[in-house]
């Protein structure tokens, strides 16, 4: 049996980006952009759950980020997580990669008992593939990146499959071990329909904070209980729970600045009609030789 750990993230839809979404301080204004599930780290969980399915052990996932992100972590459960965690405090705002990965490796260390940790090689909303290897060098565990199959788990070592240039390597890394998993390495499953119906209604806190707003019924603590019997309660950290220190945290722990951010539109020129012909297509591959487009 292996116990895996899996890093998430909701991201915001790069494809609607542009300089309105940042703020003064050169980070990004999530609330004015549409979220989802970074696709890179589905595919990690992913490959988390086939190792639950060939030689069992548990899945837990755990993301980063606004009371949101629950949302996510909602969708990890629907393809079959055992357990899920939000790390969710307004302290953490502006984390870059560094602080990022310090609330992280703690936060793993608070759940313990794992033998692989699986992340996406990259989130699309900042592109730097750093988070997952900065977490493994303060966790002081072994690290594989770009992983493309997760050949055999042994007892003591596990046997996988990462891209480099030209190429591929099959390297042996052992137990505990980080790795970042490429977009390509497999198909991610569908929601399961029973898994929906079990834990749509999962709730973090501040969703049963916000239930309880307006309503002198209803009191947090004891929502809290209910939903723990039911195992629809998503456990959230905060910085006090992780006894972390400030300076590490958020922008103060945060060295990297972006100054600016810009949408680039290519714009296209005059359009050309090519007839289905022999003679079109020669005037068209001439054209391209003429334009040391290939030739």
């Amino acid at each position: 049996m292996f116990n895996s750990i899996v890093l998430v993230k909701q991201v915001p839809d790069t494809a609607n980006i542009s300089g309105k979404v940042m703020k003064d301080d050169g980070t990004v204004n999530r609330s004015k952009l549409p979220a989802i599930f970074n696709h890179e780290d589905k595919v990690a969980l992913e490959l988390a759950l086939r190792i639950k399915e060939t030689y069992g052990g548990k899945v837990t996932a755990i993301t980063m980020g606004p009371p949101r992100a629950s949302d996510i972590l909602r969708e990890c459960l629907f393809m079959g997580a055992d357990a899920v965690y939000l790390i969710s405090d307004r302290k953490f705002a502006g984390a870059d990669t560094l602080a990022t990965s310090y609330v992280l490796s703690e936060a793993i260390k608070k759940i313990g008992n794992y033998d692989l940790i699986f992340a996406g090689r990259q989130a699309i909303d900042g592109d730097t593939a750093q988070v997952g290897p900065q977490t493994a060098e303060k966790l002081h565990i072994p690290q594989v990146t770009y992983v493309e199959e997760i050949i055999s788990c042994q007892k003591d070592t596990v046997t996988i499959r990462k891209k480099i240039d030209g190429g591929y390597e099959i390297v042996e890394a052992a137990y505990p071990v980080l790795l970042t998993v490429l977009k390509d390495a497999a198909d991610t499953r569908p929601f399961k329909a029973k898994r929906i119906m079990a834990y749509k209604n999962a709730k973090s806190l501040t969703d049963l904070e916000g239930m309880t707003e307006g309503n002198s019924l209803l009191y947090t603590d004891k929502l809290v209980h209910e939903y723990e019997e039911k195992n629809l309660f998503i456990p959230t950290f905060t910085m006090d729970e992780l006894k972390l220190d400030p300076e590490r945290c958020g922008v103060k722990g945060s060295p990297t600045k972006v100054f600016k951010i810009e949408s680039v539109v290519l714009a296209g020129g005059n359009h050309i009609k090519i007839d289905a012909t022999k003679t079109g297509i020669g005037n068209l591959i001439d054209q391209l030789m003429a334009d040391h487009i290939f030739g």
